[in-house]
């Protein structure tokens, strides 16, 4: 029943996004303008979390900071249903421009394993589209809670167009119990990684580091791969770039650059913090690309007597 109920979800989801792409973008703003109207949980989520990140700003500015970032966030939500139940092939004439794609070939030429560090910035199962068309990679993936959702997810992530053994080329790693031992394994045998780096962890699976001025519990896995396997670390993200004609398609500017050194290193406190750097890097590019309608910062430091900043407002 669950992959019944999957099945059909993908077949709405793929009628759905038959729709040109400027009544996607219509559709998207006018869910936008809706979250924004009625002050949505995640609409809330958005501009807690403006607010934790840009003190500085004005209030106005910080307004208008906040209903780009909602725009971005749904029109981001429909493109990722329309990549997800298209050809990869033509997925991937979306993507414009490509900068630093030789880095990726040269590490996996390294044959050390590479681990790609891809924050919630852009849209990212893009990203992981072109990777799978260059490389076999293994995806690190957060399960839904729904038996559903995760059946749906399995589905979308395949390319249904493509023969069996391209589509053996992902393989999908849940974040739970044996996860880091098939990691381990897939990078010392000189496979590719793929990683969102910027999940909040649970409670003692992380170290606390700045991000954007604030303390928050970030994931030590990616470091700790890294640093005992020696793959090499790069961060990737494909972003959304240029004014487009009403009914055009969105173009995308695929960036992959050199990840600090010090995401490696063996002390997890400089590692996180490094890796921090290195997502606030890329988020501040344009924040309203940025997935900030996640409670980043819901867990605090033991004994620092901070409370949950979206509590009880964002619940």
């Amino acid at each position: 029943m669950t992959d019944l109920v999957a099945r059909l979800l993908y077949a709405l989801t793929a009628l759905l996004t038959r729709l040109p792409w400027r009544w996607l973008r219509r559709l998207a703003d006018a869910f936008a303008a809706r979250a924004l109207r009625r002050d949505t949980r995640e609409s809330k989520v958005a501009r807690r979390n403006l607010e934790l990140a840009y003190p500085e700003l004005l209030p106005g500015q910080r307004t208008q900071l906040h209903h780009a970032v909602m725009h971005g966030t749904a029109r981001q939500a429909l493109e990722t249903l329309r990549l997800w139940t298209r050809p990869h092939a033509e997925n991937l004439q979306l993507i414009r421009e490509q900068h630093g794609a030789e880095l990726l070939d040269d590490a996996i030429a390294a044959g050390r394993g590479v681990i790609i560090a891809a924050p919630h910035y852009g849209n990212w199962e893009l990203l992981n589209q072109w990777l799978a068309a260059r490389t076999p990679l293994a995806i690190l993936y957060a399960p839904p809670d729904s038996a559903i959702g995760e059946a749906f997810l399995n589905r979308v992530r395949a390319n249904g167009s493509a023969s069996p053994s391209d589509i053996e080329r992902v393989i999908q790693i849940r974040a739970e119990g044996p996860a880091v031992r098939q990691l381990f394994k897939q990078l010392n045998a000189g496979g590719v990684v793929g990683i969102l780096p910027d999940q909040q962890p649970k409670q003692g699976d992380g170290e606390f580091a700045p991000f954007f001025g604030m303390s928050a519990l970030t994931m030590t896995l990616l470091g700790r791969l890294a640093a005992r396997t020696g793959a090499i670390v790069l961060l990737a993200y494909c972003e959304r770039i240029g004014a487009h004609a009403a009914d055009a398609a969105p173009g995308f500017a695929l960036h992959v650059e050199p990840a600090p050194d010090a995401i490696a290193a063996p002390d997890p406190a400089i590692a996180v913090a490094a890796l921090n750097a290195a997502v606030e890097r890329i988020a501040r590019r344009d924040p309203a690309q940025y997935q900030w309608t996640y409670k980043r910062y819901s867990l605090r430091p033991s004994g620092s007597g901070d409370d949950n900043p979206y509590w009880p407002d964002c619940y």
